[in-house]
């Protein structure tokens, strides 16, 4: 199959963060479709620049598969009448279907007839299909805020102004709402022509690149990164390059041209993050450094066009730089006049919610809780430096800086308690107490940043669900979904135990002017942390029973859990697990019938009980000696070696027995073995594969 769609979406310029997603649903909407439509095809590659998505669909079929099915309808007594005549559950699915009465046929399906028919469509040609399916896969992409346009019912980011269809180098004319697909695309909006005719894929790309488009990003995003490092080369420094600028940067632009602007070396005396943060989250500028990371006066721009008057462009970007960094300068001058904890006080006029009061609230919030952390932790010699952070973690909040430039806070509190003599460790907590910012994102390095940055979230939490406000469905405006993910990822990669209900807690505790219970509050946001446990260890690739089996042995501590799902989940794909989790299940049965703990010797009658027993006395010690290493795989390998004792128990010995003081002895031991189980996981959740 040799055949291919090219299809182009010509579009006013779409904001740079939803050229990558828009792309993915219109494919995979496309491919669905295709799929559903009996379509055969190869792939699928797409393209795209500020005003075009492009997609090209490779080794179409011809025509769609025949279809050929056989569908069944209601049973035959709800199918006929008394008289035979077909009833109107019966005609109502033949209407369904597009069936007639000579269509229909009965089989016995178990000790029933059912009416029963096959369908036979012969598949009709893929341009039909596709004519059909293009304008649906458009239309199918959901946006946070879409447009309307034209009178159009049809809702995308930006207009869409034209569409190019070739099917086999000839014309398919795709109607999307009134916009009929033609051969005609446009070049570069100021450089290329208004109209170009294209006759084949090749054709398009070469007479794109001639009119000042390079449609694949991947080479646009070379360009840049070639580009920019040959400037800064000239520059005698190397340019720091963002990943994500970088994808900014490469969606923005159609034929990318990069250059060099300077500024004043009198703003290299403000810190780092403070020169980089106008020029890359404002300006879209690559800062350059030098060999030993010092920033050089001087920042890499990229111009959608060629070079012509790139003189006047540099000139102009270079102003606007100036004004941007001249704010940063007077900023950090007058905050600096005061020292950080002066602004605390500030923090009074800045509400943090309407019941969970202000910003200074919550600052003295953190500060309790993260000493009750500290405690818990058994860290005296780092508590000064954590509640001493949690004291200034907010401050930076209501500076100048801060104020001009959200992106810098915590930054600029740890370099303005720097300034001011704290200890590294204070600084450095004050920093990272808002890591991770998201998924995936940096968690604290330090235990001090750590106790904070968990303090500050649980107490978010803690007051959120205080007053009645949780998360609901896809509804989460104050990210709490988020804040328990970055308690959960802090307490695993830093291999941080704490105990979970404790902490939360604590957490309630700070909130005495709240009227709410308590009790049933903790456990609403213990089940929250729950839910996310499971949602991140599945990320992980851990399975959904092995996540059962480790919650439900009630674990608070959430570094422990995850090391014990880790070796759970490969411990699970042992060959024998099946008869192992046979035999378990039958001891967790039979245990829930148990009334009491105590085992008497002396009742233990029969060899096999006996046997068992004594192998449970010695497994029980081995396994509390690798819980306590934390080595679960070992503890589970060896509560495994009870199995064959327990088989020789349940073929040899009459568990319920007549007499009721050996039947409950015989109970009472196997819920011992259970509960030993459940120390470790509980097996039972664990499903056969």
């Amino acid at each position: 199959m040799n055949n291919y769609l090219l299809f182009e979406v010509g579009v006013e310029e779409m904001p740079s963060r939803f050229v990558a997603s828009t792309l993915k649903q219109i494919k995979e909407s496309t491919e669905k479709m295709l799929n559903e439509k009996r379509v055969k095809f190869d792939n699928i590659e797409t393209f795209a620049t500020p005003r075009r998505l492009t997609f090209v669909i490779n080794g179409l079929a011809e025509r769609q598969e025949d279809l050929e099915e056989e569908v069944k309808g209601p049973s035959k007594k709800i199918s006929l009448d008394a008289d035979g005549n077909f009833t109107k559950p019966a005609q109502g699915f033949m209407r369904s279907k597009g069936l007639n009465p000579e269509d229909i046929y009965f089989k016995e399906v178990g000790k029933d007839e059912y009416l029963f028919a096959t369908i036979r469509e012969n598949g009709a040609e893929t341009a039909e299909v596709l004519k059909e399916i293009l304008p649906l896969a458009i239309k199918s992409v959901v946006f946070p805020k879409a447009m309307h346009w034209a009178g159009k019912d049809i809702r995308f980011v930006r207009p869409i102004r034209w569409l190019v269809a070739l099917l086999n180098d000839e014309v398919l004319p795709v109607d999307l709402e009134g916009i009929i697909a033609s051969n005609v695309t446009k070049g570069h909006r100021f450089l290329g022509a208004k109209e170009i005719v294209v006759n084949s894929v090749e054709d398009y790309k070469a007479k794109l690149r001639e009119n000042y488009v390079i449609l694949d990003q991947a080479e646009r995003k070379a360009m840049i990164v070639e580009q920019a490092n040959k400037v800064a080369e000239s520059l005698g420094g190397k340019v720091i390059m963002d990943p994500d600028l970088l994808d900014e940067v490469t969606c923005i632009v159609e034929y990318p041209t990069a250059f060099y602007g300077e500024f004043d070396k009198e703003y290299l005396k403000l810190p780092k993050r403070v020169v980089i943060t106008p020029m890359q989250d404002h300006q879209r500028y690559f800062p350059v450094e030098d060999a030993d990371g010092n920033l050089l006066p001087n920042f890499i721009a990229v111009r959608n066009g060629d070079s012509f008057g790139i003189e006047n462009v540099k000139a102009g970007n270079e102003k606007v730089l100036e004004a941007r960094l001249a704010d940063a300068l007077f900023f950090y001058r007058e905050d600096t006049k005061k020292n950080l904890e002066s602004y605390k006080e500030r923090l009074k006029t800045v509400v943090f919610q309407e019941k969970l009061g202000t910003i200074y609230d919550k600052s003295e919030r953190i500060t309790k809780l993260s000493a009750v952390i500290a405690d818990s932790l058994g860290c005296a010699d780092k508590k000064a430096d954590i509640v001493r952070a949690a004291e200034l973690c907010k401050a930076d909040l209501v500076t100048n800086m801060v104020f001009e430039f959200d992106e810098l806070q915590g930054y600029m509190g740890m370099e303005y308690s720097k300034l001011e003599g704290e200890n590294p460790a204070v600084s450095q907590a004050i920093y990272e107490h808002y890591m991770p910012v998201s998924a995936g994102a940096e968690v604290p390095a330090s235990l001090e940043g750590s106790v904070v940055s968990i303090a500050d979230k649980l107490d978010s939490i803690a007051g959120f669900f205080a007053i009645g406000i949780q998360p609901t469905g896809s509804q989460d405006p104050f990210a709490l979904r988020r804040q328990a993910l970055g308690i959960l990822n802090i307490l695993m990669e830093n291999k941080i135990t704490l105990d979970l209900k404790e902490i939360t807690e604590a957490a309630l505790d700070n909130y005495t002017e709240l009227e709410f219970n308590k009790e049933e509050v903790v456990g609403q946001m213990l089940d929250f942390c729950s839910e996310r446990i499971k949602n991140l260890f599945r990320d992980m690739g851990i399975r959904y029973d092995v996540v059962e089996a480790i919650l439900n042995a009630d674990i608070n501590d959430i570094a422990d859990m995850h090391h014990r799902a880790l070796e759970l989940n490969e411990w699970i794909n042992k060959d024998e697990l099946v008869e192992m989790l046979t035999a378990f299940n039958r001891v967790s049965t039979l245990a829930e019938k148990s009334e009491g703990i105590n085992v008497d010797e002396v009742l233990l009658v029969e060899a096999p009980e006996k046997e068992l027993y004594e192998a449970f006395k010695s497994v029980k010690e081995e396994v509390k000696v690798h819980l306590a290493n934390k080595d679960y795989g070992k503890a589970l390998d060896s509560f495994a070696t009870l199995k064959p004792a327990v088989d020789n128990m349940f073929d040899n010995v009459m568990v319920m027995d007549k007499d009721d003081n050996v039947r409950n002895n015989r109970l009472n031991m196997l819920k011992n073995i259970s509960d030993t189980m459940l120390t470790i996981c509980d097996l039972n959740k664990i499903e056969y594969k």
